[in-house]
């Protein structure tokens, strides 16, 4: 029941990478299961919002998670935006087609989970993918983001972990739209697999190698780009004593190595805000080649968060204040 590595959208720490690996097994292996009873397992559209609580968290969500995004919708009655934002989420839920399973969680049944998950006011919505939680957003959000950030959602779904989502049954009614046709092998996809591969076998100089192969012909891959901060910020944390780190950052402040390597240790931790600042602070003490030393280091940072993450947004104004 208890909601698992609450990492924040865009942080992979080695638990995750793991989680990656195992949640495509087990998504090939749902599938061929499914093959082999004739494509048995589809789901009637009304099975893609559920009512969760804090009974059948780990059942409905957790093990859920491992075969398709679960969003979470905490609400509550009382709740005037959750009566607002509640029956689009519903809407969208079936209109996408089992890309996501929607669980629907009243705080004030379930005040335990509303802790749990750190929840200050409602409505709120997260998604556990693969058993790792991150939140999306807060209050009644326009459809057009909400929209842009289920997009997201499923493709880091897809292309992360391997999940595809659920099968739906034909409604004889109002059949549910058609599944999205399967999307064509892409120039990169081999390269883009086996960098993933590597990163799950922990061989992070070989996915390093595989990402920077596809930036060499396509420097604007988004996803190369992404995978090879990450690889690259794994591998430098790999072989840390984080005691022996954090000490080092704490006994001189002025050292730019070491404030950057506990600020890598921060950011694999889920630390993300901790992480920008201690190299913001860094950038704001030194100058010439140390504080562009640390400046270079807080945009690669930037790069495994995700330029969309409000907390780079904020840490990029941070940022601004103190270089001008």
């Amino acid at each position: 029941m208890q909601p698992r590595n609450m990492s924040m959208s865009g942080v992979v720490d080695l638990a995750a990478v793991k989680a990656a690996g195992e949640a495509k097994a087990k998504a090939e292996q749902a599938r061929a299961e499914a093959a082999r009873h004739g494509g048995a397992g589809a789901v009637p559209p009304s099975a893609l919002v559920i009512d969760v609580d804090e009974a059948g968290f780990e059942r409905d969500v957790i093990q859920r998670s491992a075969e398709v995004p679960v969003v979470l919708d905490f609400w509550a009655e009382w709740c005037q935006p959750c009566k607002q934002l509640g029956p689009l989420l519903e809407r969208l839920a079936v209109e996408y087609n089992g890309r996501f399973l929607l669980a629907k969680i009243d705080v004030d049944a379930n005040q335990l989970l509303m802790q749990q998950f750190g929840i200050q006011g409602i409505p709120a919505v997260f998604a556990v993918v693969a058993g790792q939680a991150l939140p999306l957003f807060q209050g009644a959000a326009p459809e057009a983001q909400i929209r842009q950030t289920l997009d997201q959602l499923v493709q880091v779904a897809e292309q992360r972990f391997g999940l595809t989502g659920l099968t739906v049954e034909a409604d004889a009614e109002g059949a549910a739209p058609a599944a999205a046709p399967a999307r064509p092998a892409g120039p990169y996809d081999a390269l883009l697999e086996a960098a993933a591969q590597a990163l799950d076998a922990n061989d992070f100089a070989g996915a390093i190698q595989a990402y920077k192969n596809v930036l060499v012909d396509d420097p604007n891959n988004t996803e190369a780009k992404l995978g090879l901060a990450q690889a690259e910020l794994l591998g430098r944390v790999r072989d840390m004593d984080p005691q022996q780190v954090r000490k080092d950052a704490a006994d001189d402040p002025a050292d730019v190595r070491a404030q950057m390597a506990a600020a890598d240790l921060d950011l694999v931790g889920g630390h993300v805000e901790d992480a920008f600042g201690r190299l913001i602070e860094t950038v704001r003490r030194t100058a010439g080649e140390d504080r562009d030393t640390a400046r270079l280091r807080l945009l690669d940072l930037f790069e495994v968060i995700g330029s969309d993450d409000p907390r780079v947004t904020a840490a990029r104004s941070a940022l601004a204040r103190v270089l001008f």
